[in-house]
């Protein structure tokens, strides 16, 4: 994540100030009022990625406005804070606009991931997704192939029709994106857009996720919480991964979709939604229902439209304008905007099979921005690239050895259970890899990994990872 402007409104001065060092400790511009009316007034007049807010505050209180500011900018999202008292209020404020609120007191890691995951919700709904156009500064699907002219036109057809849309393909073919061109091209585009990876979530949290719960519903559920579709009411969300959805939570999909109302976790009362459901999959839904892994009713209410979105293998003339965008988008990114392409180079990457789509041939762009540093990326650089297995083969049987070697030792009594230490070598290769790739610059590692830089630097730390390290040239 870029550096985000973000509006502080707290009335208490200590705390704002505490809040506001944390804050820029992440590389964000933040700015601070104490006065309710005069953050409306300065949210009214500038531009913000983010308004964090008391609840009680002097002048205008934080649920006034949250329901103001949400009329006035539907896509800026809202942080408040409140005390346990006023949990309710801040329920209210959940319902008229805002993204998320916190209780007082709060750990400051948790401030900063929801921070992270509300302004990334806000880009989702305001940075374009542009169509065939190569603005590296914009999303963009890129493609002039006949396959993807035929995305473009379907795209809009159904903008505008309300209708469920089930988007089809392989991973890494671009299938979140398609979702947001329908959305940003829709009569719903200046209501909330809120994606969900349901492959991403453990199944037990998956529902109370998408439909909120009630005090007490579960063992930590301390006060109500607004879910998923109560937050998109009136626009659009994004399932994505719906094949690895579970029986349970199908079933109350399923009811959302014919009876247009949710039930919160734990809950009696029935809450009316209006949301338009966008849904994709890489999986085959025909054999999996026929399986009983996935419920035939449901997958006719999704599947109102379908969009099949072709696997690069289908389309390989569009590889040189995707190299292009990727080259414009990755090297600024990395400071080596100079960097160009040979035809040959081009050419050897159009003779590809691509099992990873897009994705695959983006990933190989950024290591080719890197390997030629801003020179013009060869063949020798592609053919460097293609001979380094990826990380699924990474050291394939050496990998396998390792794991084996492990579990050998684990029964012969020899070492502790392996899984942490596993995933402690990946994660730590990972921080020394990232760091180097990023010269040492902790905030761009950060960006990458999707990570704060406090947790980053908590990991540093755990691993005994020097950030120096990442500044060191390679001979």
């Amino acid at each position: 994540m870029n550096s985000i402007k973000i509006l502080l409104i707290e009335d208490d001065v200590a705390a704002a100030q505490a809040l506001e060092i944390v804050l820029q400790g992440e590389m964000h511009e933040v700015m601070v009022c104490h006065r309710g009316d005069e953050g409306l007034r300065l949210a009214e007049s500038d531009t913000f990625d983010l308004v964090i807010t008391d609840l009680k505050l002097p002048g205008m209180d934080g649920l006034q406005l949250v329901k103001t500011l949400h009329t006035l900018k539907p896509k800026l999202p809202i942080i408040l804070m409140t005390a346990h008292g006023t949990t309710e209020t801040a329920i209210e404020a959940t319902k008229h606009g805002a993204y998320d609120y916190l209780l007082k007191p709060f750990e400051m890691e948790k401030l900063l991931q929801l921070v992270s995951d509300a302004v990334r919700v806000s880009r989702l709904m305001s940075e374009p997704v542009l169509l065939n156009q190569g603005n590296p500064s914009d999303d963009s699907i890129i493609g002039s192939s006949p396959l993807m002219q035929e995305i473009f036109k379907e795209i809009g057809r159904i903008a505008n029709s309300g209708v469920s849309v089930l988007i089809r393909g392989e991973t890494g073919t671009g299938k979140e994106l398609i979702a947001r061109a329908i959305y940003q091209h829709s009569n719903r585009a200046e209501q909330p857009f809120v994606a969900i990876n349901c492959a991403a979530i453990p199944e037990t949290l998956l529902e109370s996720e998408l439909f909120g719960y009630e005090r007490g519903a579960f063992t930590g559920a301390e006060v109500r919480r607004i879910g998923k579709f109560e937050q998109a009411n009136g626009g659009t969300i994004f399932l994505d991964e719906i094949g690895d959805m579970s029986a349970g939570t199908q079933a109350k999909l399923l009811r959302v979709l014919q009876e247009k109302t949710i039930q919160r976790l734990g809950g009696k009362e029935t809450v009316p939604v209006n949301v338009r459901v966008l849904a994709a999959t890489h999986r085959d839904l025909e054999l999996a229902f026929k399986n009983k892994e996935f419920r035939e009713d449901l997958y006719y209410r999704l599947n109102v439209v379908t969009i099949q979105v072709p696997h690069l293998r289908q389309h390989l003339e569009d590889v040189p304008a995707l190299v292009q965008y990727f080259l414009g988008k990755h090297g600024r990114e990395l400071g080596l905007t100079a960097t160009s392409i040979h035809a040959d180079a081009v050419h050897l990457l159009q003779k590809q099979p691509w099992p990873g789509n897009i994705r695959e041939l983006e990933n190989m762009v950024r290591q080719a921005i890197l390997l030629a540093r801003n020179y013009t990326i060869g063949v020798q650089h592609i053919e460097q690239l293609l001979r380094k297995p990826n990380y699924a083969e990474a050291e394939g049987a050496q990998f396998e050895g390792w794991i084996n070697d492990l579990l050998q030792k684990v029964e012969n009594g020899e070492i502790l259970p392996v899984y942490r230490l596993v995933i402690d070598s990946a994660e730590k290769r990972l921080f020394e890899l990232a760091l180097r790739a990023a010269n040492g610059n902790q905030a761009k590692v950060s960006r990458w990994l999707g990570i704060s830089r406090l947790t980053l630097r908590e990991k540093l730390i755990a691993f005994g990872i020097h950030p120096a390290m990442g500044s060191k040239k390679e001979p």
